[in-house]
C-alpha cells in the first residue's frame, strides 16, 4: 500500500518517518502546542519515536492516516494533520493536527486542512469528517468554520489533561457541503 503524497502551495504532505521523529517530539514538547491536544507536553524523544510507530501501525490498519507537513520552500518539518478513527465502511473519520509555534497563524493548517478534505471526499469516499476542540481553543474553531465545518454541541467531559476531564466541542464536515463550498 503505498502512502498518499499530497501538496498544497507551500506544503508537501508526507508519511511521517522515524526521521522526523526528533522534529516531532520538540513540536510535541512545547507546552503551547499541546495546551489544547488532549496530552501533556512530550519529555523524552522516544516518546516522538513512539508516536511515529502509532501514526505508521494506524495506517497499515487502515484505522487512519498522517501525514507529516513539509515546509516546500525550507524543506522543514512543522507539523502533522491527518485522520483518526477511520471508517471506510461507516464512511467517516475525525481530523487532528497540530503546528509548529513558528508557523502559526500564516495559513499552512488551512492549506493542509483542504486538501486532504479534498482526499476524504473524493479518494476515500467519505460522507463525514468529523473534529473535536476544547472550547477554549478559540483558533482551531476559527479555522474549522472557516473550512466549512459546522459546531454540533458539546461532548461532556470528552477529552482528558491535565490530570482532569474536559468538555470538548463537536464539528463537522459532511460531503454534500463540502461539494457546495468547494
Amino acid at each position: 500500500m503505498t502512502f498518499p503524497v499530497l501538496k498544497t502551495e507551500r506544503l508537501q504532505l508526507v508519511e511521517v518517518t522515524p526521521d522526523h521523529a526528533e522534529a516531532l517530539f520538540e513540536i510535541l514538547s512545547d507546552e503551547a502546542v499541546t495546551r489544547f491536544y488532549g496530552m501533556d507536553p512530550l519529555t523524552s524523544a522516544e516518546q516522538g519515536t513512539m508516536i511515529v510507530k502509532s501514526f505508521d501501525d494506524t495506517y497499515k490498519t487502515r484505522r487512519g492516516i498522517r501525514w507529516g507537513m513539509v515546509d516546500k520552500e525550507t524543506g522543514a518539518f512543522i507539523g502533522t494533520i491527518g485522520f483518526n478513527h477511520l471508517s471506510e465502511y461507516s464512511k467517516k473519520t475525525e481530523i487532528g493536527f497540530e503546528l509548529s509555534p513558528a508557523y502559526w497563524g500564516k495559513g499552512y493548517t488551512s492549506e493542509a486542512v483542504r486538501v486532504i478534505l479534498r482526499y476524504a471526499f473524493e479518494e476515500l469516499d467519505l460522507f463525514r469528517v468529523g473534529a473535536v476542540t476544547f472550547p477554549d481553543n478559540v483558533a482551531s474553531i476559527h479555522l474549522l468554520e472557516k473550512q466549512g465545518f459546522v459546531q454540533e454541541g458539546k461532548l461532556r467531559g470528552y477529552l482528558y489533561q491535565g490530570g482532569r476531564s474536559h468538555d470538548g466541542c463537536l464539528f463537522s464536515i459532511i460531503q454534500p457541503d463540502w461539494v457546495v463550498q468547494s
